[in-house]
């Protein structure tokens, strides 16, 4: 065989190999792109169910509710209670025939997750009168669904007032952690007796 004909040979076979290195490339390239499209499709499905279950809130939720001014909420509150350890299949309506003979209902509701919406265990029933809710505190402790609920008065959260932004306990801030961790503790000042100052 001659030179040239080993060099076209070396050609088309470095030829061949490029063909089949850029197929492994494209097909990876391809790979990825069904990848990227099937999570893109799922992000999309999860954003339409989100927006499903937000709308299924906005429906449950009573018109009016979320626009009242604080001293309607706070009204509404008085005449509201905490009821706690709800069973997770309780209904509304199971809730109502509990409290029936307390006074006349209004809302039952029952809380629940906003991403899953599983009942969270608790719900709050009102009243049309604040006796209402004095009566139903004797519940407490009753038992609903084999279950004993805990029955309060509802409390009103009122905007900026917030349990967990109050200032540490044990007095005033230390620097560098406290005395827990070792940090700094100012000493006492001795005692200096005033000049001109004699008590005795």
């Amino acid at each position: 065989m001659s030179a040239e004909a080993e060099m076209r040979s070396e050609e088309d076979s470095g030829l061949v190999e490029e063909l089949n290195t850029s197929e492994h490339i494209d097909t990876e390239d391809d790979a990825d792109l069904e990848m990227i499209k099937a999570r893109v499709k799922e992000m999309e499905e999860e954003a339409e169910k989100i927006k499903q279950m937000q709308n299924e809130i906005e429906k449950i939720t009573p018109p009016g509710l979320l626009n009242l001014s604080l001293e309607e909420k706070m009204e509404a509150d008085a005449r509201s209670i905490y009821v706690g350890n709800v069973d997770y299949g309780a209904t509304a309506e199971e809730l109502e025939q509990h409290f029936h003979g307390c006074g006349s209902i209004n809302r039952v509701t029952i809380q629940c997750d906003k991403f899953t919406s599983h009942p969270k265990g608790f719900a709050y029933v009102e009243f049309t009168d604040k006796e209402s809710v004095i009566t139903s505190t004797a519940l407490d402790e009753s038992v609903f669904r084999g279950r004993p609920i805990k029955v309060v008065p509802k409390r009103t959260n009122r905007p900026g007032i917030s349990s967990t932004n109050r200032p540490p306990r044990g007095g005033r801030f230390r620097r560098g952690g406290g005395r827990a961790r070792g940090g700094y503790r100012p000493t006492r000042r001795p005692y200096r007796r005033r000049p001109g100052y004699y008590p005795y």
